[in-house]
């Protein structure tokens, strides 16, 4: 079952529907592998010398990935529908987001790192 809008406008070129679908499954895979690394932290990587640390970033990683995966369907269907009606492509924060995330937990672990270096 296709939703409504799904009808509407006039049906764009096939490569880039197809196009839009593996940005979309792009998007899930790097949900998962948020996802898996917050699991991975938490059960084989030892404690921080920083209480609830660990917890906190394994929390960061799968908030950032469990978002990521909530907002994929949205952006394909925005994206597909700016196609049908030959509109700019809708712009989206989800890079900004991720990005930001990622780059505070590989600061934190590198100063966590560095801090644990004797």
């Amino acid at each position: 079952m296709s939703p409504r809008w799904y009808e509407e406008g006039e049906e764009p070129d096939y490569r880039f529907t197809l196009a839009n679908e593996r940005t979309f499954l792009a998007w899930l895979r790097t949900a998962l592998a948020l996802i898996a690394g917050a699991v991975a932290l938490t059960q084989f990587v030892p404690q921080f010398s920083i209480a609830g640390l660990r917890a906190a970033l394994a929390a960061l990683l799968a908030v950032t990935g469990t978002l990521l995966a909530a907002f994929a369907y949205r952006r394909w269907a925005r994206v597909q529908q700016a196609m049908r009606h030959k509109r700019p492509l809708p712009m989206t924060w989800l890079p900004f987001v991720v990005g930001w995330a990622a780059a505070a937990i590989g600061a934190v672990v590198i100063v966590v790192v560095l801090a644990g270096v004797r």
